[in-house]
């Protein structure tokens, strides 16, 4: 091992130091029967031209969000990205920095947050934002945790429309908590949702606007019961952009609202990394996981900024801490803070109007194929639709045709009324083209 330092004499020293006499020794707890027992099949070494070159051909068989017709979303958004955006966060001064403990160096990064909090407040509807979190799921279940604090219950309900990824990581999170989830059953449209069973056990009620079918939704109601039963509304909102046309969260009366960042500021990725929206009311502030950035004056009275509220382990005794989240993707954020910022309100709400639009074009010209059903009535820029065999099927031809057409709801939900369900997104980002070789690819697909 070339790059490691150590010696075989410092090994042995180490193994002694620890009290055991050979490496395999420290791994005396795990089960044989778990073992591999054997080498994996990976080459010892290989040179780095080598290395370049396989890695390469590995990155060749990923088909990018910018090489075909891309439909997908379902909880991660393709939208335009201003060159500007990438620019600016990579600007040494941000990219290098870190955790802004100390503030009379970290001014910069400090207002950054603010005006990020600032930003995720005002759309969400809500009077206090933390400095971000992990992603959409984690700031999830840390909202449920939050809401069990709060209310000193022990139990949460989960909506039929919530993300299927999302309900899992609450569901496992709360499972080791010592805290139960009630998961609904699963409805593209969450009909009869103000109307569920609440009891004196229920802290809250987690619901998905737009849920992860695309259906908006007014909550409205449901707010009035969850509140007259004494719980917290948590709304989550995958998708950002649809508050730039949406009634907030907040005006709806939600007690927290999380959601995912991606869709603003940050690419696809394959995955990551994104970030954690998390809002709430001032009054459970205190209870909010993750840190929280704020605005002062100098002992000369010049305006300045603080962590007002670092509630994680990292920073408090682990047992008085809210959250043991220990990053807040705050590169991620700023990419966010950065987009919306060259946006402003009067680009946020077109951005968001040039999504509507685009949506609604595609699932027009979709649902007028036969055996196409819409099944979204309201819906921001993602609808779902039903097709006449099972749409994992239909996702994987036309992937062959150049066209990525959508999530297959199969893939969040192991369920068989779900099989032939299938989740499209249009943002700004199609093209008139692009809706016409997916209309004429899907009616081929569905011919056949």
């Amino acid at each position: 091992m070339r790059y490691l330092p150590l010696t075989d004499a410092d090994r042995t020293s180490m193994l002694e130091a620890v009290g055991v006499t050979s490496i395999a020794d420290l791994f005396g707890d795990v089960p044989d029967d778990v073992r591999l027992g054997k080498h994996l099949d990976l080459p010892i070494h290989k040179g780095e031209l080598e290395v370049e070159r396989h890695l390469a051909a590995l990155a060749d068989k990923n088909v990018s969000a910018g090489s075909s017709a891309f439909f997908v979303g379902a909880g991660a958004y393709r939208h335009h990205v201003p060159a500007s955006v990438d620019h600016l966060i990579q600007r040494s001064e941000f990219l290098t920095s870190y955790t802004p403990y100390q503030p009379e160096i970290s001014q910069g990064t400090l207002q950054s947050l603010f005006e990020f909090q600032t930003q995720v407040a005002l759309i969400t509807g809500m009077e206090v934002a933390n400095a971000s979190m992990y992603d959409g799921s984690t700031a999830c279940a840390e909202a449920v945790l939050m809401a069990h604090r709060i209310t000193k219950r022990k139990k949460a309900i989960l909506a039929g429309g919530l993300h299927g990824q999302y309900a899992d990581v609450t569901e496992t999170l709360s499972k080791y908590s010592g805290y139960k989830c009630i998961q609904l059953p699963r409805s593209v449209c969450d009909e009869g949702i103000e109307n569920i069973e609440l009891d004196d056990q229920i802290s809250c009620v987690v619901v998905q606007n737009p849920n992860v079918f695309g259906q908006a939704l007014d909550v409205s109601r449901l707010a009035e019961r969850v509140h007259e039963a004494g719980a917290l509304l948590v709304v989550v909102v995958t998708e950002p952009l649809s508050l730039g046309l949406l009634r907030s969260p907040g005006d709806m009366g939600a007690d927290i609202v999380v959601g995912e960042g991606q869709s603003l500021g940050v690419g696809l990725n394959f995955g990551g990394p994104y970030l954690g929206l998390f809002a709430t009311r001032q009054k459970y502030v205190r209870q909010m996981p993750g840190r929280l950035c704020g605005e002062t004056v100098d002992a000369d009275g010049r305006r300045g900024f603080v962590l007002t509220l670092s509630t994680r382990e990292q920073h408090i005794r682990r047992e008085k801490a809210t959250s043991n989240i220990c990053t807040n993707s705050g590169l991620c954020c700023l990419a966010w803070t950065i987009h919306m910022s060259l946006l402003g309100e009067k680009g946020f709400t077109g951005l968001a109007a040039l999504n509507h639009e685009a949506a609604l074009k595609l699932s027009r010209r979709l649902a007028r194929i036969d055996g196409v059903e819409l099944l979204t009535p309201t819906y921001f820029n993602e609808f779902s639709i039903r097709l006449p065999r099972p749409a994992s099927e239909v996702v994987d031809e036309l992937a062959d045709r150049g066209v990525l057409a959508g999530v297959p709801a199969s893939r969040l939900f192991d369920e068989p009324d779900l099989e032939n369900v299938l989740i499209v997104a249009a943002t700004e980002t199609n093209t008139d083209e692009q809706f016409d070789l997916y209309e004429a690819e899907l009616r081929k697909a569905i011919q056949c």
